[in-house]
């Protein structure tokens, strides 16, 4: 072979390893290797706060890291954080108000809000019925005065009027609006889901739930007015501050205290379930998670 021939084939046998190379080199770069490869998202950190309707108090099994709060590990936050793999932090405690938000409800609890950060990624509370004691001194006076009459009449409206309504809106609502400001301030790029509260009554009198929920006939939408107004108040107070309102009250039609076990997500005064009373029992907790979980459009 010419020497010529010779150098121009040795030339462009140095040319294609060249190109080879340079490719290698390029496919090398151009796939990722285990080390760069993209990570798995983080967990949404997820921060629960409110009162016993969100700490399940009266579920089995207790969350035993605070027992005066009588939390529930099958409560809806737990619910939410196990089907949605968050990152859970929940301080939930039975007889909190919003008040306990900022301040230590029992000695050894730390304020609710420090449980949220700025990294904090979704919050879900429900708070309010325990302010001015509505809910407790409701079921009381009205259950109290529903024996006395032997269900007859309307006794607890008679007595009370709108004295439960008032302190709604003259206590209640202005307290809200400054507990969930408080969580946007803490939280300021958070989702935070404020859960009405599910039905306690059904819409009227069921003469067979008597002897379970001890409220007189004419004190059943009595008591169903106070609910709707104090969610109604939660809803206005969600909405001002940029939370997202979880409406429980379609939902949980038919499911009040006077429905069958089974049926019912809230327990009775009397004869029932859990060891906590007028609360909501484990299914209670579970159809208040996918009530959440759905209208956040949480997977």
């Amino acid at each position: 072979m010419p020497k010529s021939a010779r150098y121009v084939m040795s030339t462009s046998i140095l040319a294609s390893v060249v190109m080879l190379g340079l490719a290698g080199v390029t496919a090398a770069q151009a796939a990722p290797s285990p080390d760069t490869a993209a990570a798995p998202a983080a967990a949404v950190k997820y921060a629960a706060l409110g009162d016993s309707y969100s700490a399940g108090s009266g579920v089995l099994p207790v969350d035993l890291g605070n027992p005066l709060c009588l939390r529930s590990t099958a409560n809806y936050p737990h619910v939410i954080a196990a089907r949605t793999g968050a990152d859970l932090k929940d301080v939930t405690c039975g007889g909190a108000q919003t008040k306990d938000f900022a301040q230590s409800q029992y000695p050894g609890t730390a304020p609710q809000l420090d449980a949220v950060a700025a990294d904090t990624d979704l919050v879900t509370l429900t708070i309010g019925g325990n302010d001015n004691n509505t809910f407790i001194g409701a079921v009381l006076a009205c259950g109290t005065a529903g024996v006395l009459s032997g269900g007859q009449g309307s006794p607890c409206k008679d007595q009370n009027g709108t004295a439960f309504d008032d302190q709604i809106d003259a206590k209640t609502y202005p307290a809200l609006k400054t507990a969930l400001n408080a969580v946007r301030a803490k939280a300021p790029h958070a989702r935070v889901a404020v859960l009405g509260y599910p039905w306690i009554t059904p819409a009227a009198a069921d003469p067979s739930c008597f002897v379970k929920l001890p409220i007189a006939s004419g004190d059943i939408p009595y008591v169903r007015g106070i609910e709707a107004h104090l969610n109604a108040v939660v809803r206005r107070a969600a909405d001002e501050t940029g939370a997202t309102f979880v409406d429980l009250s379609g939902a949980s039609e038919g499911h009040d205290a006077c429905a069958p076990a089974g049926t019912r997500w809230i327990e009775p005064l009397l004869f029932g379930q859990n060891i906590v009373p007028v609360h909501p029992n484990a299914l209670g907790e579970r159809r208040m998670a996918e009530q959440a979980m759905d209208t956040l459009g949480l997977d």
